[in-house]
């Protein structure tokens, strides 16, 4: 009689508390433990929508813990948004290895680069029309894509200067960026 009981209860259902953790999580945690923080600069980030999961560990139940989860949820999102830019991410990364930020001065002493660079920002500011600007927006992205794998590699072979040196060749890319962005938005 008891047997026959227990096959009449339907199966518990698998407990769904908490979401598990995303594809880019357990990329990294499959990942050697000397590579981890290097590969922090290529893996895609989850939208705002689903870090926010992360930022309400408490309910928000009086003042106090409140308090703590306004700064906590302050902290999660600048760390996102540190995480979301390849550029932010390996200044960070320089950083936990004890070394001062990239600077754009770092790489003053390569000539080629900073003609490149030059010639970029003289066709930005003649550009009258939206497909050099388009143009433009390409070449940015393919060079940010190529100094984000570079930047990448120096990482994973603990060259620290040569990121440095990658890092603020980065740079230069962002405020060309901004400037494209700048070029684009009606006056």
């Amino acid at each position: 009689m008891a047997a026959a009981g227990l096959a009449a209860r339907p199966a518990a259902a698998p407990r769904r508390d908490r979401p598990g953790p995303g594809p880019a999580v357990l990329e990294l945690r499959q990942r050697p433990r000397w590579c981890r923080g290097a590969a922090a600069l290529l893996p895609r980030l989850p939208r705002p929508a689903a870090a926010g999961a992360a930022a309400r560990p408490l309910p928000p139940d009086g003042l106090e813990e409140r308090h703590y989860s306004e700064q906590h949820s302050s902290l999660i999102n600048k760390a996102y948004q540190t995480l979301l830019n390849p550029l932010s991410r390996g200044i960070y990364l320089l950083e936990l290895h004890g070394m001062e930020p990239a600077r754009e001065t770092d790489c003053d002493a390569d000539s080629v680069f900073l003609m490149e660079i030059m010639e970029i920002n003289e066709k930005l500011a003649e550009s009258k029309s939206d497909s050099i600007l388009e143009e433009i927006d390409t070449l940015i992205k393919v060079k940010q894509e190529e100094l984000t794998r570079e930047v990448a590699a120096a990482f994973e072979r603990d060259d620290l200067q040569e990121a440095k040196k990658l890092l603020a060749k980065m740079k230069y890319f962002a405020n060309l960026k901004d400037k494209l962005k700048n070029k684009k938005i009606p006056s």
